[in-house]
């Protein structure tokens, strides 16, 4: 099997001094085997919230070129990477990380719903420690606008969000899920064993499963 080795350093000293990197050659050559060949190695490097990564780009291009796989050395830390994550799964290439061997394009595609989603969690929790701190320093003479007024309208802009952002990622397990072969029934069992309900907060079926895969279609 041919493997294109795909290594991620946060800071270009990192990658001049072979800091993060030796160890990363050191788990891809512990998983090869004897007969496998290893192609020209790609390395990323990488600095503060950048998303755009032209060497992942260019490492699943020339997999592609030689009918190969790409080969990730640590996927744990980047199946928090939305970015990361997407790319990966869109890209249509074979790929095989070394600490996580039997994920594929649907489990990588579930880390991506769940990044997203913790993503979004992160960002709700900052909105509400920013309006909690507007609260503190509510003055008087502003009745209209009490603390607890403020608190209420996070509330509900929060749960309008939750439920806007959880369809939408039910959406995409349905079309994941489906595309592995799951009939909508299984889907929905699914969706419902992760919590995930409808907007009307009723638990999934069949229908209601395939309905929400045909209005994202």
């Amino acid at each position: 099997m041919k493997y294109v080795p795909y290594y991620r350093v946060s800071t270009a000293g990192q990658g001049k001094s072979g800091l993060g990197l030796s160890a990363q050659r050191e788990i891809v050559n512990r998983f090869l085997k004897a007969d496998d060949e290893l192609l020209p190695e790609f390395i990323e490097v990488e600095s503060g919230k950048k998303a755009n990564r032209p060497q992942l780009s260019a490492a699943i291009a020339f997999a592609k070129q030689h009918r190969a796989r790409l080969l990730i050395a640590k996927l744990d830390r980047l199946s928090r990477n939305v970015s990361f994550i997407f790319s990966l799964r869109n890209s249509e290439v074979d790929f095989v990380a070394c600490d996580i061997p039997d994920a594929n394009t649907l489990t990588v595609g579930i880390m991506a719903v769940l990044a997203q989603h913790e993503r979004e969690l992160i960002g709700e929790r900052t909105r509400a420690a920013l309006q909690a701190k507007k609260a503190q320093g509510h003055k008087l003479g502003m009745p209209n606008i009490t603390p607890a007024i403020t608190q209420k309208g996070l509330e509900i802009r929060q749960q309008n969000a939750r439920s806007h952002q959880a369809n939408l990622q039910a959406a995409e397990l349905v079309r994941l899920y489906r595309k592995d072969g799951l009939t909508y029934a299984a889907v929905a069992e699914r969706l419902n064993a992760m919590g995930y309900r409808t907007r009307r907060g009723n638990k999934f079926f069949a229908m209601s499963a395939q309905r929400l895969d045909s209005k994202t279609n």
